[in-house]
């Protein structure tokens, strides 16, 4: 089981923005953001089960590693789960009025399951990102 993620992006506003727009419908808002080595920003979720109610699981950091690597996480695919197909549909309406590119507008997926439904954004850094819903109607 995942617990968190971090990519790393060129512009940490950039991210803010668009990260903060993309992900409203699913629930989430800005828990971090300051420096912690390098500017960080981390998303959270309302999450009962957690001490402090909420779960901060999509983490962002401005710039390259001191470890090495790129400057930016390109290429990735990350999805979000969303408790209806109408919060995918929002999803999608978000991250593109955000400057996303479209890559796969909502819709059945059935080659996936009957019930897979899904929308795909390319994010700023040209990551995939999805929002999906699994439950029927």
């Amino acid at each position: 089981m995942l617990d968190h993620m971090t990519f790393r992006v060129r512009n940490i506003e950039r991210a803010k923005a668009f990260y903060s727009a993309a992900l409203a419908p699913l629930g989430y808002t800005i828990c971090f953001e300051g420096k912690y080595g390098s500017n960080m920003l981390g998303f959270s979720y309302p999450d009962a089960s957690e001490p402090d109610g909420k779960k901060a699981d999509v983490w962002f950091v401005d710039g390259p590693s001191a470890y090495g690597g790129p400057q930016a996480t390109t290429g990735c695919h990350l999805a979000w789960r969303a408790s209806s197909r109408n919060l995918v549909d929002e999803f999608y309406k978000a991250a593109i009025a955000a400057g996303g590119r479209d890559n796969g507008p909502p819709g059945l997926r059935p080659d996936y399951h009957p019930n897979y439904y899904g929308a795909f954004v390319v994010d700023p850094e040209g990551n995939n990102i999805e929002a999906v819903c699994h439950l029927p109607e």
